[in-house]
């Protein structure tokens, strides 16, 4: 059997991973070779990357104009490399406005197969994306059980293959006590500050949630802070901290172990939106979301939003318990009281944490080999 050729593009850390674990899934079910464009995870599965990934890790309109040009010929460059291989499969993972754009060019060009990992938000806002999916892939990957029917409405194959968070390791007990001891922290309350991973969402963020944290610490005197760091903000994370009223324990990206630790060990957590909030579920971890955007990127999106919540926990478990607090209502002292009635009553939410873990898959096969399995398929049936 000659080895199948799948040329796989990642734009940013959560793809890195995702494309890590397909990667792995589909070498343990046949010999497989790799081109295409992604970030350390899935260099050590053997992938060369044809430019570093970091170059597309952008967000949000102000921050994607002053690349445009740049992110157009890496576009076209991905694209020529793709239909000069001449793969089985073009895997694209997440990262749409770079993905799909690639696969435009692709599907204008040749008859290649296209696959995507991570099923846009239709269901969320601009549902018109479903229908214009269908005209540049010919099979979608879904991390969440609800989103099939949303693509097969548009004749579009549609697999659930469940969400990486359900087979993530998490800290024991004995990783717990160690932790807490470890920084001096004993009995008190532990809140878990999490102010995003990318640089615009720590400088939205950042100061708001540290005004919270000084609201928060005047009724809860005793409570420490911990804050573990996405790699690409560190720096920025110290910066703004140096300023708060409260002092968190900033835990380096480097520190999985205590990162780790720290998602179990912790009373409740202040958390930016985002799959983090499936994170803290997987850990049984009561929360409270904050979140805002650019100004113009967020009046786009609340003329086009479909739900009334954002917040993954919620929407997956069909329940409202997790409270949020978005664009202008992203305000200290409504969150510091939130806050506050989160740890008073922390199980409010554990009925949700458990439900949520439980469709995305907890218990069964990993994602990673589910995905490398619906992807052999399509193939197959192609």
């Amino acid at each position: 059997m000659s080895k199948l050729k799948v040329f796989i593009i990642a734009g940013e850390q959560s793809g890195d991973k995702l494309g890590a674990a397909a990667m792995a899934g589909l070498a343990s079910l046949q010999e497989v070779e790799f081109q295409g464009v992604g970030g350390p995870l899935m260099a050590e599965q053997g992938l060369q990357s044809l430019f570093p990934m970091d170059e597309l890790s952008l967000m949000g309109i102000l921050e994607i104009l002053p690349k445009y040009f740049h992110l157009k010929r890496r576009i076209k460059e991905t694209a020529e490399a793709a239909i000069a291989w001449q793969p089985d499969v073009i895997l694209t993972i997440d990262s749409p406005d770079f993905c799909l754009r690639v696969a435009d060019i692709v599907k204008a060009q040749s008859d290649l197969r296209v696959c995507h990992y991570v099923a846009p938000t239709v269901w969320a806002w601009r549902p018109e994306r479903a229908a214009k999916m269908a005209t540049k892939v010919d099979q979608v990957l879904a991390l969440f059980p609800f989103e099939p029917p949303y693509f097969e409405a548009e004749g579009l194959r549609c697999d659930f293959v469940g969400h990486p968070v359900s087979t993530e390791a998490i800290a024991k007990g004995e990783d717990v006590t160690e932790f807490r001891s470890a920084f001096q922290i004993g009995d008190a309350p532990l809140v878990l500050v999490l102010p995003g991973s990318r640089k615009g969402e720590v400088a939205r963020l950042s100061d708001d949630f540290g005004k919270t944290l000084g609201i928060f610490a005047k009724s809860h005197p005793d409570a420490r802070y911990v804050l573990p760091m996405a790699g690409p903000v560190e720096a920025l994370v110290r910066e703004k901290t140096a300023s708060w009223p409260v002092k968190p324990i900033l835990i380096s990206a480097s520190d999985k172990e205590s990162k780790s630790a720290a998602f179990k060990a912790a009373d409740i957590a202040l958390a930016a939106s985002g799959t983090v909030s499936l994170e803290l579920a997987a850990n049984q971890t009561p929360m409270v979301i904050a979140y805002k955007m650019q100004w113009l990127t967020q009046k786009i999106v609340e003329r086009k939003l479909l739900i009334d919540t954002v917040t993954l926990v919620n929407l997956v478990s069909e329940t409202r318990v997790v409270p949020e607090f978005l664009a202008q209502n992203c305000q200290p002292d409504p969150i510091a009281k939130s806050l506050s009635d989160v740890l008073q009553n922390p199980d409010a939410q554990s009925a949700a944490l458990d439900l949520t873990m439980q469709r995305l898959g907890q218990g069964g096969e990993a994602p990673g080999l589910l995905a490398a399995k619906a992807i052999l398929d399509g193939i197959s049936r192609a």
